[in-house]
C-alpha cells in the first residue's frame, strides 16, 4: 500500500508470495460521499488467483508456519500493535472508501484490533482431547490447520469482517489468500500492509488480491489446492459458492445475510426503545446483515411506535462521514443506492401504510445518499418482510400475543439475529429461546464481540465466526489411535 504524496491519492497492489504485483487493468476507488477519486488498484483475475493459491500451498507444505503457534501469536500481536499506531489514518481511509461516519470507523478499527489480540491468545490454545477407549487403547484427537484458506471479504465492515476470518485462520496455522471487495480495496490493502511487510512471516502465508469481476473469486472456490472458503455476503452468492465447492468438498464458513426482527413487547418503553431501534436500522446506512429490518410491536402499542420510530429516523443527520455531525453516511456506491431505492419504492406500492417516505438525496456527482423509510404492514409474507433489502428501510408489523410474535418472526428463510425488548426477564428469555436465530439480543441490538460466536440458522449461513468456535472453521480434527497395552496384564 502506497500513498502518492504528489497527488494525495492511494495506490494498492496485489501481494502474492511476498511480492507486490500490478497484474490487471487499473481500477478506481471512489468516495461514495463526495464522488472524488481516492486512489487506484489493479483489477486482477484468474492469473493472480492461481499465483496466490500456489504461493499459499507452497507455504503450507514447505514451511514451519503450521507448526509454530508461538510464532503465529507474536505475528498477530505485531499486526495489532501496528494497526493501533495507525488507527486514525486507517479509520479515515475506512470512512473515505466505505462512507460510514468516522466515529463508527474508529469503533470498527478498535474492535478489529481487539479481535486480533484475542486470536493471538488462542493461537497457543487450540487443544484436542485424549481418552482411553479400552484397556491400554488410547485415542488422541488433534485439531490441525486445514490448509489453504481463501477469504472473500465484503465492503460493509471491511476491518472486522476481514479480521474475524483472517485472524483465526492464521492463528490455527492456515495459509491464506484474501480477496478484497473492490469498493474497499484500498482500505484492505492498508489494513493488511503490516502483516504483509512482516519479515518473520514466511512468504506465501499471507496473500492479497483484488478484482472487479468474478474470475478470481470463482477460482478461490473451486481450486483443488484450496481447503477452506470463508465468505460473508448475500445468500444467492453463498449458494453459488456451496455448489462450486461441492466437487472438491471444501470446508465452508458462510455468513449469508439476514432479516433481523426487533420484537417489542407490550411493557416496553417505546420512547426509549424507538431511537435505539432506529440506530440499529441505520448502522452502515442499513448495509449490515444484522441491521434491524423488521419491528414487531404489540398491537396495543402500534400507533405509538409509528410516531416514535418515524421521528427517530427523521432526526438522523445524513452526510459525509468525515463530518462530526453525521449520523448516517451514503450507501456504498451510486449503483447500489439506485438498486436499493428501486426495491424500497416497490415496497411503497404494496405496503398497508407508508409512515415515512425516504428518497435519494442530491449530492456531488457520484455520491450515494438515501434517506430512511418506514412502512407498516400486517402480512409477514410480503416481499419486503421476507427479502433482504440492503439499505435504510424498516418494516413495522403488529402482533397480538407472544406466540403470534414468534410465528411472525420465525416466518423467514433467514436466521441470523433478532432482539427482544421488554422489562420482564422471564419474558425476554422465553422469547429469545423461541426465536430461531444465531444471535438474540435483549434490550439491545448489533452488539458483537470477539469472544462471542456469530452465525446463522437456515439460509443465514454455515459455521461460526468470532469466538473460540471460529477456530473450528479453519481446522480438521485428526484421530490418532494406538494400543499401548497395560503394565502387568499381558
Amino acid at each position: 500500500m502506497q500513498n502518492n504524496d504528489n497527488t494525495g491519492r492511494y495506490q494498492a497492489l496485489h501481494s502474492i508470495g511476498g511480492e507486490a504485483s500490478e497484474g490487471g487493468a487499473e481500477a478506481l476507488s471512489i468516495n461514495p460521499a463526495t464522488g472524488e477519486l481516492i486512489g487506484r488498484f489493479p483489477a486482477g483475475g484468474r492469473a493472480e488467483a492461481e499465483a496466490a493459491i500456489a504461493a499459499a500451498r507452497h507455504a503450507f507444505d514447505s514451511t514451519l508456519w503450521p507448526k509454530q503457534p508461538r510464532e503465529r501469536q507474536l505475528a498477530l500481536l505485531r499486526w495489532a500493535d501496528a494497526l493501533e499506531r495507525d488507527l486514525s489514518s486507517l479509520a479515515d481511509l475506512l470512512t473515505r472508501t466505505n462512507g460510514k461516519p468516522l466515529q463508527q470507523a474508529k469503533g470498527e478499527m478498535l474492535g478489529a484490533i481487539s479481535e486480533i489480540r484475542y486470536y493471538a491468545g488462542l493461537a497457543r490454545h487450540n487443544p484436542g482431547h485424549a481418552q482411553e477407549v479400552a484397556p491400554g487403547e488410547v485415542s488422541v484427537m488433534m485439531r490441525e490447520p486445514a490448509g489453504v484458506a481463501s477469504l472473500i471479504i465484503p465492503w460493509n465492515a471491511p476491518a472486522v469482517l476481514l479480521i474475524r476470518s483472517l485472524a483465526p485462520a492464521l492463528a490455527v496455522g492456515c495459509t491464506t489468500v484474501t480477496k478484497s471487495a473492490s469498493q474497499t480495496a484500498l482500505f484492505t490493502a492498508a489494513c493488511m500492509a503490516p502483516l504483509i511487510a512482516d519479515a518473520a512471516i514466511p512468504a506465501g502465508v499471507v496473500n492479497l488480491i483484488f478484482e472487479t469481476g468474478y474470475e478470481a473469486a470463482e477460482l478461490l472456490t473451486t481450486h483443488e489446492d484450496v481447503d477452506v472458503v470463508s465468505f460473508t455476503g448475500s445468500n444467492l452468492v453463498g449458494q453459488k459458492i456451496m455448489a462450486a465447492a461441492a466437487p472438491t468438498m471444501k470446508k465452508l464458513s458462510l455468513e449469508l445475510g439476514g432479516k433481523s426482527c426487533c420484537v417489542v413487547m407490550p411493557d416496553a418503553d417505546i420512547a426509549s426503545v424507538a431511537p435505539k431501534i432506529a440506530a440499529a436500522a441505520l448502522i452502515i446506512s442499513g448495509q449490515q446483515c444484522t441491521a434491524a429490518r423488521r419491528v414487531l410491536v404489540h398491537e396495543s402499542r402500534l400507533q405509538e411506535m409509528k410516531q416514535a420510530l418515524a421521528a427517530a429516523l427523521s432526526e438522523a443527520r445524513i452526510g459525509n462521514g468525515l463530518e462530526a455531525s453525521t449520523d448516517m453516511g451514503p450507501l456504498i456506491d451510486a449503483e447500489s443506492r439506485d438498486r436499493v431505492w428501486g426495491e424500497i419504492e416497490q415496497s411503497f406500492d404494496i405496503a398497508d401504510e407508508v409512515v415515512l417516505r425516504g428518497a435519494p438525496i442530491s449530492g456531488p456527482q457520484g455520491s450515494a445518499f438515501l434517506s430512511p423509510s418506514l412502512i407498516a404492514h400486517s402480512d409477514d409474507n410480503a416481499p419486503f418482510c421476507q427479502e433482504e433489502i440492503f439499505g435504510p428501510l424498516l418494516v413495522l408489523e403488529p402482533f397480538s400475543n407472544e406466540a403470534h410474535a414468534v410465528q411472525k418472526a420465525n416466518n423467514t428463510v433467514y436466521g441470523l439475529s433478532a432482539s427482544v425488548w421488554t422489562n420482564q426477564t422471564d419474558t425476554a428469555w422465553r422469547m429469545a429461546r423461541a426465536l430461531r436465530n444465531g444471535t438474540v439480543w435483549i434490550n439491545d441490538h448489533n452488539r458483537l464481540f470477539a469472544e462471542a460466536e456469530t452465525g446463522g440458522y437456515r439460509r443465514s449461513g454455515i459455521g461460526r465466526l468470532h469466538g473460540y468456535d471460529a477456530l473450528l472453521d479453519f481446522c480438521e480434527v485428526k484421530h490418532i489411535y494406538q494400543n499401548v497395552g497395560v503394565v502387568g496384564l499381558g
